[in-house]
């Protein structure tokens, strides 16, 4: 997925020279947050806020989360020393702790407006010559936290260089026992908890280590067990020399599975109370250099120059259920200016191995490029592992945004936290919300107004301007304005209101507009050409064929087209991914309603087809656009050429302020028209040149290409129930690009066969082999 790229936000961070504690910034990869150190005149005690709107968030309220901050955490804000690096950590769970200087503070969040029972417990942690963060804090207990007793947490805290201290009993704050991890020379920077009350220490070049007590009390430690992969066996030493740098540990206690993130790939351990076995090994960095690279610039027309000088790092991982997401920066020095795109992968845990299929949804959140260590200061929350809601946040900001594999999801928009004295000093996902520790209010959660919309805004205005009675030749100079569903009589504009009240998070409302357009009750459900199925077809057929009318873009940001349609321009794919989008949130839509399983047949091609089926070609006709679309750069002058003849033979107008592509690809229902011409054409140069020439393998080659990428289909089929119309459609071109070939064959006996079979894949190669051998005599 691609997401477009916004105007570059104001996102610098200013360095500040400090003396006293050594800060871990210059170590690779970074902090959970870079240090800032304030005077102490500046520094804020938390007030409680019940909730408050900042000056530039349309969709999001920040809310307080939970009671009123412990007394003791209080304390340690107020008396805090200038150089005391605090952050803090909130666990799922519902505990949450905050590292401030030497000194450790763990407490419950109380849910209630009233923290009377919330336990808290101060811990003095080891002395270090470098600043203390969250991240090398972790609790365990032998039954779930979200129940466990005080009395049986244990902690295990780990200065940076090594020293390694264990609360068997957060009851007694002065009962510990203390050893050093043999990280060499090392620096820590992780600590997760695991099975059997033992905990994973790492280092920033990806050593493992596991500690847990014995019966005794006395900690023990090992290195973890290491597989035969790629990555396995690498010493420190080997480790330094290669510069690998570890950006995320993730442990997942349901599946029993510790991951880990280097700049080198990524590695997989299934542990259980005692042994640890690695599973997976994966050379991640060139697959994921090369997907995101390709999102970001690969419809620029000089992108295979452009790839050899982008970089890319790493800065978090995070566990959804479509796998692992990655959140990863990209630029390229050369650009000017510089920014940094900041991206989600998505990458798919098959158990011994990753897929090779991954997903880039790239946000709009490309701030200025600075340095690599200030990209590491950007963490990871996804609050729902079922949603594709996601956050991305630093000390200044969070930024929403999706993961692009999930239907809808949230508008993307900075929510800034840079007012005088405030910084955020930590998180993480508690009560299925994102919540942070804000140095003036606590802790806070941010949520989505009511009103804010999954819809993308152009799809909005469109269907607000449907029901306001504007149809598609409203100008896109006119400015909408969004207006509350309107009802009328006319059942495909109510249903489009429920529609849109289901994309603005109203869903009672939403159901009960639709239980009375169409009773559960009622009758005519799946016959064909059923009022249900005609207005649900209707609605689909509108969001994928529809006019950009809102998007000032589609008047005003066309470049020149004399060479064709313009091969940098990423406004088509944009509103390509849009109505994608909303198509995703139309099924889910009826899925949620209950209209989806009531679905039947209807009237398509002068044949009766299932309504599911047409939902589904609606779908697979959106990605064969795009892929289409994506395909511009590498066959610019044979896909031109074939959009010609398509809107030719329709009749299709291109007015003087639009190019063809934009006409071509606005009309999404009538996509699968270009691979005929894609044929023709091919025809037609095989026809005008040798067979032994450059110009009759670039044809045949091209072609092949661009519709054997079209040739899987990637729409969920538990949603539609039913078969691919794409593969099929790809099946015929396919076959139809052979015949043309033997067809010309035919008029070339005397030519010789092996200029044929070199020039295509394998399966075309060996199906024009064997129809030249009956064609000899």
């Amino acid at each position: 997925m691609f997401s477009p790229r916004s105007t570059p936000s104001s996102g610098r961070r200013q360095s500040l020279r400090v003396t006293g504690r050594k800060s871990l910034a210059g170590t690779p990869t970074g902090l959970l947050f870079s240090p800032r150190r304030t005077s102490l005149a500046a520094r804020s005690t938390p007030t409680r806020v019940q909730s408050y709107s900042t000056s530039d968030a349309l969709h999001f309220d920040v809310q307080t989360f939970g009671s009123s901050l412990p007394v003791k955490v209080m304390e340690a804000l107020t008396m805090a020393d200038a150089d005391d690096q605090i952050s803090v950590k909130v666990d799922e769970s519902g505990w949450a702790w905050m590292v401030c200087g030497e000194r450790l503070i763990i407490w419950k969040i109380c849910q209630t407006a009233v923290a009377k029972l919330s336990v808290c417990k101060g811990l003095q942690l080891p002395t270090s010559e470098f600043a203390y963060y969250a991240d090398l804090v972790s609790i365990s207990s032998p039954s779930p936290l979200e129940t466990a007793s005080v009395q049986s947490i244990s902690v295990m805290a780990v200065a940076p260089e090594g020293t390694a201290r264990f609360w068997p009993s957060l009851a007694h704050e002065g009962n510990y026992t203390e050893t050093v991890v043999d990280m060499g020379e090392n620096l820590c920077n992780f600590v997760v908890a695991v099975r059997g009350g033992s905990f994973i220490v790492s280092s920033y070049k990806g050593q493992m280590m596991r500690l847990g007590a014995d019966p005794s009390g006395k900690l023990l430690q090992r290195a973890l067990q290491q597989g035969q992969g790629v990555l396995s066996g690498i010493g420190r030493r080997v480790s330094s020399l290669f510069g690998m740098r570890l950006h995320s540990v993730l442990w997942v206690g349901e599946m029993g599975c510790l991951y880990t993130l280097t700049s080198c790939g990524l590695s997989k351990w299934e542990v259980d109370e005692v042994t640890e076995h690695q599973v997976l090994s994966w050379d991640s960095s060139r697959a994921l250099t090369e997907s995101v690279a390709d999102a970001i610039w690969g419809s620029e027309s000089n992108y295979e120059e452009i790839k050899e000088g982008v970089n890319v790092t790493y800065m978090d991982m995070q566990l959804s259920q479509d796998g692992l997401v990655v959140l990863a920066a990209a630029w390229h020095p050369s650009d000017s200016p510089c920014l940094a795109y900041f991206c989600l992968v998505t990458l798919l845990d098959n158990g011994n191995n990753i897929s090779d299929e991954l997903s880039v949804e790239v946000t709009k959140y490309n701030p200025p490029f600075q340095s690599e260590d200030a990209l590491q200061a950007m963490r990871l929350m996804l609050p729902r592992a079922s949603s594709p809601a996601a956050f991305l946040y630093n000390e200044e900001l969070v930024f929403a945004c999706s993961t692009g594999t999930g239907r809808g999801g949230l508008p993307e928009e900075k929510i800034p936290f840079n007012t005088p004295g405030d910084r955020l000093r930590g998180g993480g996902c508690c009560a299925n919300l994102p919540v942070f520790f804000s140095q003036n209010s606590g802790l806070v959660a941010v949520v989505a107004r009511e009103s804010a919309s999954m819809l993308p805004e152009t799809m909005e205005d469109s269907l607000c301007f449907s029901l306001a009675g504007a149809g598609p030749e409203a100008t896109a100079m006119e400015t909408p304005t969004r207006m509350e569903p309107v009802a009328q009589e006319d059942k495909t504009k109510l249903l489009k209101a429920a529609f849109l009240q289901f994309c603005r998070n109203d869903l009672v409302g939403a159901q009960t507009m639709t239980d009375e357009l169409f009773p559960p009750e009622g009758d005519g459900d799946g016959e064909v050409g059923g009022e249900l199925d005609l207005v649900v077809t209707r609605i689909n057929l509108d969001l994928v064929d529809d006019y950009p009318a809102s998007d000032p873009r589609w008047a005003e940001s066309v470049p020149d087209e004399s060479a064709g349609f313009p091969l940098t321009s990423l406004i088509i794919l944009h509103q390509l991914e849009d109505k994608m989008k909303a198509h995703g949130c139309f099924m889910d839509f009826l899925l949620q309603v209950g209209l989806l399983d009531r679905l039947g047949q209807t009237a398509v091609r002068s044949s009766p087809m299932a309504t599911r089926l047409l939902l589904c070609e609606h779908a697979e006709k959106l990605q064969a656009a795009m892929t289409l679309k994506n395909h511009h750069t590498k066959h610019g002058e044979l896909v031109n050429r074939a959009i010609l003849i398509a809107l030719r033979k329709s009749n299709a107008a291109v007015s003087t302020s639009l190019t063809a592509a934009d006409v071509f690809f606005r009309e999404v229902s009538q996509i699968s028209s270009v691979f005929e011409c894609l044929l023709e054409e091919e025809e037609r140069t095989l026809k005008e040149n040798p067979v032994d020439s450059v110009k009759w393998a670039e044809v045949v080659l091209s072609v092949n290409t661009i519709i054997k990428v079209h040739n899987t289909g990637s729409s969920p089929m538990h949603v539609y129930g039913c078969l691919l119309i794409i593969w099929c459609a790809s099946i015929y071109c396919v076959s139809r690009q052979i015949e043309v070939c033997i067809n010309f064959c035919k008029c070339q006996q005397t030519k010789k066969r092996s200029h044929l079979h070199k020039y295509s894949d394998p399966l075309l190669s060996t199906l024009l082999k064997h129809h030249w051998q009956r064609l000899q005599p």
